[in-house]
């Protein structure tokens, strides 16, 4: 139960007054336990797995350092925080990592077990770096995180991030944000300086602060020397000449930095939070601050029922984060130029989420070689649906067994903290054992056909990949490429026609009109000039189909399809 307290004994547990003085109590569990009642602030740093709706999946939560159950407050609910960006400056594919990994869990979560997930995010638009570069730029801080966010917004659609139920600035909250530390310091959690400043009282939450790795005798934040303990961190702090500020009970001042995602994930989604994600380099400080600042707040035991933290994204032979205070970034913009968004998916999905991640050429290549392993497949199916490609005896019964085993490996493998690595090889193997029984002859066979398998294999493949935000079907350039093949087709057609009267004849056979022949050999040059830019057409006498993969600089989108000349 949420309310049941690790190593206690018959209810009794300690609290924290006021002046930080732990105090023995005993405790009506069940009505502590109620949400709409008033909390308890019970100490210990164990956590305690919530009651509510049981998801069937399991996660690996920092909280815990383990996997653990999801269960939901609300059935078929998951309220969802993330900590967003600090808009001055390009977002690069560092954040891209985090972002993208945590839109997959959140798709697999709402396609496929069926979660409605209301995802928040903040936005910091006032915040040091921001400042600093107003003054090198001469604009307001408010022209800078405007440019950035915009382009922020532009680079996760780009990367086909569903964006969440709200974008919350800081800069809109601020009065949110003073309430808050007005609480904080009432509840006896925080106290201001004769300078402005207000902190946040560590000695007064006793053993509470250190949930996550890092978090033994750090060294604190900079900052007033009137601190009651180094580890003390600002709420609130004056501002300077020329810096912003609002109007507070404590001066003309600022939000300190963790106080902003405590007070906008409290006033979306009150005293209890199912999930609240980000990179593992936020975990400390900034989550334990905020789980630190949120429970002084509401007075309760276990704000944040579940952290997902992802792995940090490395340039391949660098032990370094990639970040921009260490110049090795890659700006998203400029990855986009080389690869494509589908492929990026694919390359997070080759790892595990919370798992650090290299990036290189070689991985990028490695995930274009997947997806067009994949697309390939699904072309060669469809020629044989529609009786473009002719093999020999299928194996029907196999291929449904296969496709059945496949369908229930990707669902336990995604319930086992979406561990998308098995699931991608799930279905490679499935791809495998479907090409092994697309082997063509040359000569046409009557015997029984299969094309209902492929037809429902390639369906799933379609849907799963769709579920990881992988698009395989559609794009701006199919309709296009089909109308070129088709006029394409047609003069083919015309080329191939034998004197002798039949419908068609073939360019390794004499009998062909010898004025047609440069158009034959402008439809070959055609096929060969399109192939660089990953237009794939195949030539089948009179028949043609066509293959839309990655580009050599992945500009081509992901598309497919197949024409056959009439």
């Amino acid at each position: 139960e949420q309310t049941r307290v690790r190593n206690s004994v018959c209810g009794a547990v300690a609290v924290l007054t006021s002046s930080g003085v732990r105090t023995p109590v005993s405790l009506n569990l069940d009505s502590c336990h109620k949400q709409q009642s008033e909390s308890c602030y019970v100490s210990g740093r164990e956590w305690v797995r919530p009651s509510g709706f049981d998801t069937g999946l399991k996660t690996f939560n920092s909280l815990s350092k383990q996997k653990e159950p999801l269960i939901l407050t609300r059935e078929g609910v998951a309220t969802w925080y993330s900590c967003g960006p600090t808009v001055y400056d390009h977002a690069h594919l560092g954040h891209a990592s985090s972002y993208v990994r945590f839109d997959i869990l959140q798709r697999i979560l709402s396609r496929l077990f069926g979660i409605t997930v209301i995802h928040a995010v903040v936005i910091t638009d006032i915040d040091d770096k921001i400042i600093r570069r107003s003054w090198e730029e001469n604009v307001s801080p408010a022209a800078i995180s405007a440019v950035y966010e915009d382009e922020f917004k532009r680079d996760m659609l780009s990367l086909k991030v569903v964006p969440p139920a709200v974008y919350l600035r800081v800069t809109e909250n601020v009065h949110h944000i003073v309430a808050f530390i007005e609480k904080i310091i009432k509840n006896g959690h925080a106290y201001a300086t004769k300078e402005g400043d207000v902190y946040f009282d560590i000695q007064s939450i006793g053993g509470r602060y250190g949930r996550f790795v890092g978090a033994v005798d750090p060294q604190g934040e900079p900052g007033s020397s009137n601190k009651r303990d180094p580890r003390d961190f600002a709420l609130w702090k004056p501002s300077k000449p020329q810096e912003p500020y609002w109007e507070s009970p404590w001066g003309r001042g600022r939000p300190g930095w963790h106080i902003e995602c405590s007070t906008i994930a409290s006033s979306m989604f009150g005293r209890q939070l199912d999930i609240h994600s980000g990179g593992i380099d936020l975990a400390f400080p900034h989550h334990e601050n905020e789980i630190a600042q949120s429970e002084a707040y509401h007075q309760c035991g276990q704000w944040a029922n579940y952290f997902l933290h992802s792995g940090h994204l490395h340039l391949k032979g660098s032990p370094e984060k990639m970040s921009k205070s260490l110049k090795n970034y890659i700006s998203i913009k400029d990855f986009l130029q080389s690869y494509s968004a589908n492929e990026f998916r694919m390359f997070c999905l080759l790892s595990k989420y919370r798992s650090a991640i290299d990036y290189s050429d070689s991985s990028m290549l490695e995930a274009r070689s997947t997806l067009d392993t994949i697309s390939t497949f699904c072309h060669d199916a469809q020629a044989y649906m529609k009786g473009q490609l002719q093999c020999s005896h299928v194996q029907e019964d196999f291929l449904w067994s296969r496709l059945a085993e496949t369908k229930s490996t990707v669902m336990n493998t995604l319930a086992d903290d979406f561990d998308t690595p098995r699931a991608i090889s799930a279905l490679m193997n499935l791809v495998y054992h479907g090409n092994c029984q697309l082997q063509p002859v040359s000569t046409v066979t009557h015997s029984a056909r299969s094309p209902a398998v492929f037809g429902a294999m390639v369906t799933y493949l379609r849907d799963v990949l769709d579920v990881f935000g992988i698009d395989l079907s559609r794009g701006s350039l199919q309709p296009v490429v089909e109308q070129l093949t088709q006029f394409r087709s047609k003069v083919r057609e015309f080329a191939l026609a034998r004197q002798d009267g039949s419908s068609t004849g073939s360019p390794s056979r004499p009998g062909l009109y010898p004025d047609r022949i440069p158009l034959l050999k402008a439809c070959d040059a055609l096929r060969d000039d399109l192939a660089p830019l990953g237009v794939l057409i195949k030539d089948r006498g009179a028949t043609s189909t066509w293959e839309i993969k990655m580009s050599a600089r992945g500009q081509g989108p992901e598309d497919k399809g197949e024409e056959t000349s009439s």
